[in-house]
């Protein structure tokens, strides 16, 4: 009999439960998810399926689920660790297979240590032709901070540690739908920079909204006063306006798939074309 190696534990979840709840009750920055539940609710706008049954997964606070209800929908069992009709983790959510018609999730996801394994779990849920919708931190997010806090510890101590969390690659995302089991997959992402007085406003702002460094492998002392300086003395120099005020870089990616059904669009059957490649690129030559 095989055994499957546990994924690697590559954040602190226990950690990353305290801040979020912290920054929960103490009324922390919303503007990532409000910014996501409306584009959420723009994109349930274009589906015209009722989808009776509906989970809010993981989702930090309640935005996704008004965003389901303002779409017109039934309102959504939420299921999250931060509160809800089910306190559940999104990596163990306790729900029959085919139990839903649409789950959605929001920025909740990056954190998962098996995000694979959430996606398959998500598709065991859904009934045959049942949406999903999801967002997650992308890649490029806080590119400037990462960069320049490796500078300048590196300047300093002759080494880096990790101090901005990894996230996904929206090139990736649409790979693992498709492995999950999902149809029609689909990964895209918004884009977006926000300015900032200083980088000591930046750090304010993500330890407010509870998405400070929760990685395992996390540095074991914090940032020393010198190298945050000389972080902030980099990033001024490289990612300052005119006005003196610097830039930071966010990405959403969102992903969307279906729970295969036989009425869904398939692909072409190679050969079915009614004509060759060859001769239809023929045909686009302009005239000589």
């Amino acid at each position: 009999m095989s055994e499957t190696a546990a994924p690697p534990r590559i954040f602190d979840r226990a950690l990353l439960r305290r801040r979020l709840s912290r920054a929960i009750e103490r009324g922390g920055p919303d503007f990532l998810l409000r910014r996501a539940a409306d584009d959420l609710l723009d994109r349930l706008l274009t589906v015209k399926r009722e989808f009776p049954r509906s989970l809010d997964l993981g989702s930090p606070t309640s935005h996704f689920s008004r965003a389901v209800i303002e779409s017109g929908r039934t309102p959504p069992w939420r299921a999250s660790r931060y509160g809800g009709d089910v306190i559940a983790d999104e990596e163990a959510p306790p729900f029959a297979p085919a139990a839903f018609d649409l789950i959605v999730s929001g920025m909740a996801l990056q954190w998962a240590n098996d995000l694979p394994g959430v996606l398959v779990q998500v598709r065991r849920m859904l009934a045959p032709d049942g949406l999903f919708l999801a967002c997650l931190a992308g890649g490029a997010s806080l590119v400037e901070l990462r960069a320049v806090f490796a500078q300048a510890e590196e300047e300093i101590t002759g080494g880096a540690s990790p101090r901005v969390s990894p996230f996904a690659d929206v090139r990736d995302m649409g790979a693992l739908l498709q492995r999950a089991g999902f149809a029609l997959p689909v990964a895209d992402v918004d884009s977006f920079t926000l300015r900032y007085d200083s980088l000591f406003e930046l750090i304010a702002d993500l330890r407010a909204m509870g998405a400070a460094n929760v990685l395992t492998m996390r540095a074991r002392k914090p940032l020393r006063r010198d190298m945050l300086t000389r972080a902030a003395q980099i990033y001024a120099a490289r990612h300052a306006d005119p006005d003196g005020r610097v830039r930071a870089s966010f990405e959403i990616v969102w992903v969307s798939g279906w729970a295969p059904h036989e009425s869904q669009q398939k692909p072409a059957k190679p050969g079915s074309g009614a004509m060759r490649l060859e001769d239809a690129m023929k045909q686009l030559k302009p005239p000589q």
